[in-house]
């Protein structure tokens, strides 16, 4: 699925599902993970530790297989997000976005004169090395790229009308676990004071028309924020996907060894 059909069906209150990478970059990876069914995916940069030139080489591989390739920059900021649109990520995530001017830069960042101040250049990575009309091709990625902000703070919640007044924001994905580390309450997720930030965030989006993304851990979470409002789920990250699935394999296998069959100490 591409950005496009992705915003048309969050607008319609469909539900789309992704998952996030932090730790692999095997070029196999985009093949992999569309062979899973997902609609998008997101490369993150903030909390993996990769690079341009290793997102730069995963989103190449995503492209051809129209997976939608969504990146979490380090930061909301113009020289951190117009490289990633111009080797060809569809759509941005901007992590601690907290009022209207943090919200403004990323969108004016993601959108090209006049909706915004993307840096111009044509030909290259982002639209395939195609020639082609520029005011098209303006036109297009303007309408295309899916510009995403994170609230993960006390003051994101509180600013939340005046970041969805800014033109342009498409997506607010909720930081769980850094909003409640904001809070004061580190992974009290069910604290008083937690659902009430919930409970506002997702009125305010409902009331702006703006869809919600989370994190889901697994299927049973991801129905329940579902319910509750989320139609963008991201279907937990590569690395704790391996690690549980391993985990409960090995697990399953040494409960049905008999005593003599295990390693001493296990």
């Amino acid at each position: 699925m591409n950005t496009v059909e992705i915003k048309a069906l969050l607008h319609q209150g469909k539900v789309v599902i992704g998952t996030w990478v932090y730790e692999f970059n095997s070029p196999g990876l985009p093949r992999l993970l569309k062979s899973t069914g997902v609609d998008f995916v997101v490369y993150d940069m903030e909390h993996s530790g990769f690079g341009i030139d290793t997102v730069r080489t995963l989103i190449a591989l995503s492209r051809p297989l129209n997976l939608a390739a969504l990146v979490r920059p380090p930061a909301g900021q113009y020289h951190l997000i117009a490289p990633l649109l111009d080797i060809g990520a569809t759509g941005i995530i901007a992590p601690m976005i907290e009022n209207a001017d943090d919200a403004f830069e990323v969108a004016e960042s993601c959108r090209y004169f006049p909706r915004g101040h993307r840096g111009a250049s044509f030909s290259i990575a982002h639209d395939d090395f195609m020639p082609g009309d520029v005011l098209a091709k303006i036109e297009s990625a303007n309408e295309a790229v899916l510009c995403g902000v994170l609230i993960e703070s006390e003051r994101g919640v509180k600013n939340l009308n005046e970041i969805l007044a800014v033109p342009g924001i498409d997506l607010v994905w909720l930081g769980f676990l850094d909003l409640s580390v904001s809070l004061g309450i580190p992974g009290e997720f069910s604290h008083p004071r937690f659902q009430e930030s919930i409970t506002t965030i997702l009125g305010t989006c409902k009331s702006y028309g703006t869809p919600i993304g989370i994190l889901a851990g697994d299927s049973a979470q991801a129905l329940q924020y579902i319910n509750q409002g989320f139609h963008c789920i991201g279907f937990s990250g590569d690395l704790w996907l391996l690690q549980r699935a391993l985990s409960e394999g090995v697990a399953a296998i040494r409960n049905g060894l008999s005593a003599d069959q295990l390693p001493i100490g296990v």
